[in-house]
């Protein structure tokens, strides 16, 4: 019992002990919080009283005890550091995190600078030495590769995914100082302090580790460069610079190499070359070491920078090396130790020991245009990004700045804080621009990802915490409205992504919002709830202004409002909504100034039964009710014959109307529903008339084989021109006609994107200019019908994963499946701009389709004008909405994943999504990069690519050409013949000599069956081809006697051996009638057959 009572006991006093340790933490947390927001309001601090990192180990040391891992400690101390106002869970301090998610979010102080410094990523290099360290790092953008090269002689090749591809080892005495990729031969070159190294990299087995030296040099190389020229075929230029000031020109040849390597039969470690062999040509240029030099093809010369004060950077074209004239120099204090050129900007930024970073003007060597000041130590090393018009510097203490190039002002400072003071320096950088990466390296190789990366790739894009209900833009104000299943409006800026306001149940706790409009002016927007209830807001302010209360009779999710659609009211201060119910009733709900509740005044009867019984066709009969105010529809009843006897309903069967839309202009006033069986129904108030535009076969029939949401109409959509809209597009076309007779022909759907973007920048509403441009009809040119409006057409999206046009009178005009790399899903969302010149949609699986109907919505309606530009996975589950924004030429999708993406129109790329802390960056082209959650590029459609139509042809790389058989001549096989050695191919084959490029003869094999079912999806569709073949082999011609038999009858003086081929000619001609006549290609591997 004592030991019982004695464990309780020490159990207590521990659990007392480690509360009060864990106040005496919070308090040094709130301490150091506090220190940290004064120093940042820049108030002073005294230096005993500042709590730097040692002292916070040692409290955090004396409070818990030798369990905090120094590790542990740091990245507490650096969060705390960062973000003084994040909140901090203790737990942290012992390595424990709630999620990733949570302490990416805790650490998002620097979610707006350039670099994501804490998501730093690091690679070791296997197989290096002791100490050893990477003395140079290079990308090769086009192959994306990156080659590494350590100071004692590893030099490593990594794949785009960072894993390392190949490497090898040089084994010599001296150390590396420099690598480059030769871009003509294809292979590395390095340079050690007196040698060069040349090593191909895609060698493969024993090979890989074989390499060239060339040598000796004349100084110590502590620099390399390969000149890119594109039209020097198989030669590459080496610019090297040493310590003596000279900057030497090596050109090499592939035969100094590839021929080389191919007849050695020793499987040597490498191969010495004498450096006296290659064209080389060297100049003094500076009166000290050369620290860099790099070929700028931009500016079409060399650059080259040294730590001399007066020669301290030459540019110069490689002419000047052949020369004595003089050079262009830049002078500095205390000379260069790097610089780099920016394209954009065209200027050259250098760096060097007196902390200063110049711009200099290509042309203008007397004074740089610029100068940034802020380094305490020397600069080593400087890189470019281009894209974001940045320069990154480095210094010795392996502090890193981030400059804006345009600005001049500095965007972010951080180091590399790892090791002490005393560990290796950074001897190396550069910035990867096909992943948005700073990578370094020293000991080991460190990756800094731009915060945008890790942002728009790794973190999961969430703008709601439940899935998106609704989505609208207001373009007036430029923003956008969003609703989640949990009842929550956010409103959000476009341009900037960021949160404006938001409002938190709106229509009562746990009432969900089910669909939402904004008004015509943008001013108001309605929203309806699961429970029938309608509200009107103030769209700048939030602020709720009149509502549809709940009736005291209705039934829960009795008048679940699916869509609302804003009608122009004809008096002022009215309000007018259009409400379909997921019932099927479509009903109008109106608002009056003086009166804050609104009220159904409008219900249009419901006409499905009618239609089921067979008449396609029903009247409206127009009621007399007396109204104070006059709405867009009149009231209708529906005109019934007597004879009408109603269909006892399947309840298997759903006819209830699943979408609408509604179009009044002049001369219309309609009203589209589709249902969920399929059935299209259009009420035409002008005529007074409701008629059945399409019904599917066997859409009132239940099969229990099928799927019974098979028909279901997703979405239906008007596509009209307004005459505005027309009158501009027949000039843009008149235009186009007349002055680009060049465009006459089939363009691609790059090119009509890039008439989109154009036709947006100039600020005018041009069609959409895709296909054939087809020539002027006289009766255009007079303008008598340039305001001719056409009638409208329905666009319907189907759960069939079709897209369907149709007229007004039910005839289809296109039936299109949309090509997404995948099999048929079922379409969710249209949507379409101001002129129906191009049409959205969106489908269950995430994928999002741009199409072109500019041209198609012209008669006769051709529907080789209806043309898919571009198919795009968006989101990873279902799209709910999709909306496209004209002027700023984006697309926002909203997904019941909870996220509303960006994304550019013209090519499918990611630009965010609504809820990150970084600010859209719309204008700019910036990285092609991917959510975390999808991993399929665009897809552009060619207007050449007929998926279902084309024939698929197949291109071979040599085909044999009989023309050139029969022209050669055998003499060469006959007289300088010499018996083939074993595993060796002859080289002076005849068959070869007649091979020749397919575009002779393109089509040398044709397949005669094209798909093959019962083979299956994979062997069945593999081209079947008919080669005959000899029946024995011991019949064929062969090649040795034939050329014999040849020479002899074509040159009667040589009778050497003629009375044995006379004796064999009657035998081969009596066997070739039993051969098919065909080429034989076994005859040219098989040596004569002696007798």
């Amino acid at each position: 019992m004592d030991i019982r009572e004695e464990k309780r006991f020490n159990l207590a006093l521990q659990t007392s002990n480690f509360r009060t340790a864990l106040r005496g933490f919070e308090q040094l947390v709130e301490h150091i919080a506090a220190q940290k927001r004064d120093e940042r309001a820049g108030l002073f601090i005294q230096k005993e009283d500042t709590i730097d990192y040692d002292k916070f180990y040692a409290t955090v040391q004396e409070l818990f005890g030798p369990e905090v891992k120094t590790q542990d400690a740091k990245c507490f101390y650096r969060k705390l550091c960062n973000n003084p106002d994040a909140s901090i869970d203790w737990c942290e301090i012992f390595g424990y995190f709630s999620s990733e998610e949570d302490s990416l979010t805790s650490q998002m102080d620097e979610e707006n600078l350039v670099f994501l410094v804490s998501r730093k990523q690091q690679v070791v290099i296997s197989g290096s030495r002791r100490r050893d360290v990477i003395k140079c790092i290079v990308k090769i953008p086009q192959l994306d590769l990156l080659i590494t090269a350590s100071q004692k002689g590893l030099i490593t090749v990594f794949n785009s995914q960072l894993r390392v591809q190949t490497s090898t080892n040089i084994t010599d005495t001296s150390w590396i100082t420099g690598c480059d990729y030769l871009s003509q031969m294809k292979r590395i070159v390095a340079t050690t302090e007196r040698t060069i190294i040349v090593w191909d990299y895609k060698a493969q087995g024993s090979s890989q580790e074989n390499y060239f030296v060339i040598k000796p040099m004349d100084h110590c190389l502590l620099c390399v460069c390969v000149v890119s020229l594109p039209d020097q075929l198989c030669r590459d230029d080496i610019l090297l610079g040493d310590d003596g000031g000279f900057v030497n020109k090596f050109t090499v040849t592939s035969d100094d190499f590839g021929l080389k390597q191919a007849k050695s039969k020793k499987n040597l470690q490498n191969q010495v070359l004498d450096s006296k062999n290659f064209k080389s040509v060297k100049r003094k240029l500076h009166n000290d070491w050369v620290m860099k030099i790099r070929y700028i093809s931009a500016l079409n010369c060399f650059g080259s920078c040294s730590l001399d004060s007066v020669h301290s950077l030459v540019l110069e074209s490689l002419k000047r090396l052949e020369d004595n004239l003089p050079v262009r120099e830049f002078s500095m204090p205390r000379g260069a130790n790097t610089f780099c050129y920016c394209i954009k900007a065209n200027v050259i930024v250098t760096g060097g020991d007196d902390k200063v970073l110049r711009l200099w003007h290509p042309n203008i060597s007397t004074k740089p245009v610029g100068k940034l000041v802020g380094h305490m130590f020397s600069i080593t090393e400087i890189v470019t990004n281009e894209k974001d018009q940045h320069v990154i510097s480095l210094s010795s203490a392996k502090v890193f700045r981030v400059w804006d190039i345009q600005t001049l002002s500095l965007l972010q400072v951080f180091h590399d804080s790892q090791g002490g003071p005393g560990d290796m320096q950074i001897y190396s950088m550069v910035f990867d621009s096909n992943h948005g990466m700073l990578i370094t390296g020293s000991s080991v190789m460190d990756m800094y990802p731009l915060t945008r990366m890790i942002q728009d790739t790794k973190q999961v894009p969430h703008t709601h915490e439940r899935e998106i209900n609704v989505i609208l833009y207001n373009k007036y104000f430029h923003q956008v409205l969003t609703i989640c299943s949990e009842s929550i409006i956010k409103v959000w800026e476009l341009e900037t992504g960021l949160q404006i306001y938001q409002i938190l149940d709106p229509h009562g706790f746990n009432v969900e919002l089910t669909s939402a409009a904004i008004n015509e002016s943008g001013f108001l927007f309605a929203t309806g709830a699961y429970n029938g209830t309608v509200k009107i807001w103030d769209f700048g302010s939030g602020q709720e202004m009149k509502v549809l209360p709940e009736g005291k009779d209705w039934k829960e999710e009795e008048h679940w409002l699916q869509r609302l659609i804003f009608l122009k009211a004809q008096e002022k201060h009215q309000y007018l909504i259009l409400a379909l119910e997921r019932n099927g009733k479509i009903k109008m709900i109106q608002g009056k100034e003086d009166d804050i509740y609104l009220a159904v005044i409008w219900e249009l009867p419901d006409v499905v039964p009618i239609l089921q019984s067979g008449n396609h066709i029903v009247h409206l009969r127009m009621s007399a009710k007396d109204r104070s105010m006059a709405i867009p529809f009149p009231d209708v009843e529906l005109i019934v014959e007597k004879n009408f006897s109603q269909h006892v309903d399947n309840p298997a069967v759903s006819m209830e109307v699943n979408c609408i839309d509604l179009l009044q202009v002049e001369g219309y006033n309609l009203i589209a529903a589709g249902t969920l069986n399929g059935v299209i129904i259009l009420w035409n108030f002008v005529t007074s008339i409701v008629k059945e535009v399409y019904r599917p076969e066997d859409c009132f029939t239940v099969d229990p084989d099928l799927d019974p949401k098979r028909f279901r109409i997703n979405d239906i959509l008007f596509l009209f021109r307004n005459p505005e809209c027309a009158r501009r597009a027949s000039q843009d076309s008149i235009c186009s006609s007349s002055q680009c007779d060049s465009s006459k022909g089939p363009q691609s759907s790059k090119g009509s994107k890039q008439s989109i973007h154009d036709s947006e920048v100039k600020g005018e509403k041009t069609d959409v200019t895709v296909g054939e441009q087809q020539p002027v009809d006289k009766k255009h040119l007079g303008g008598t019908n340039l305001t001719d409006t056409q009638p409208p057409i329905l666009v319907t999206a189907h759960e069939d994963g079709h897209l369907r046009l149709w007229t007004l009178e039910g005839r289809l005009l296109k039936d299109i499946l949309p090509f997404t790399k995948h099999a048929a899903i079922s379409l969710t969302s249209l949507y379409t701009d101001s002129c129906t010149r191009i049409l959205l949609t969106g489908n269950v699986e995430g994928h999002v389709i741009l199409c072109n109907i500019s041209s198609f919505l012209d008669p006769p309606h051709d529907e080789k004008k209806f043309k898919q530009l571009l198919a795009w996975r968006a989101h990873s589950l279902e799209i709910i909405q999709i909306i496209y924004v004209e002027d700023k030429q984006v697309v926002l999708t909203a997904s019941i994943d909870g996220s509303v993406r960006l994304w550019h129109a013209l090519n499918g790329h990611y630009c965010g999504y609504f809820g990150q802390r970084r600010i859209f960056e719309i204008s700019q082209t910036s990285y092609f990069i991917l959510p975390c959650d999808v991993n399929e590029y665009p897809i552009e459609i060619k207007e050449e690519s007929k998926f279902t139509e084309k024939k698929q042809k197949y291109e071979y790389p040599l085909v044999f050409d009989r023309q050139k058989w029969q022209k050669m001549s055998s003499m060469s096989l006959l007289f300088k013949r010499t018996p083939p050695k074993a595993f060796e191919v002859e080289r002076d084959f005849k068959f070869f000599k007649s091979l020749s490029s397919p575009k002779i003869r393109r089509h040398a094999l044709e397949g005669f069956m094209t798909e093959n079912r019962e083979a299956g999806i994979v062997f069945g569709s593999l081209p079947i081809y008919r080669v005959p073949s000899p029946t024995s082999l011991r019949f064929l011609p062969l090649i040795g006697s034939e050329a014999q038999r040849e020479s002899s009858d074509g040159i009667p003086g040589k009778k050497k051996g003629g009375h044995v081929q006379h004796e064999k000619v009657q035998l081969r001609r009596s066997l070739k009638r039993n051969l098919v006549p065909q080429i034989n290609l076994a005859s040219s591997f098989f040596p004569a057959i002696p007798k």
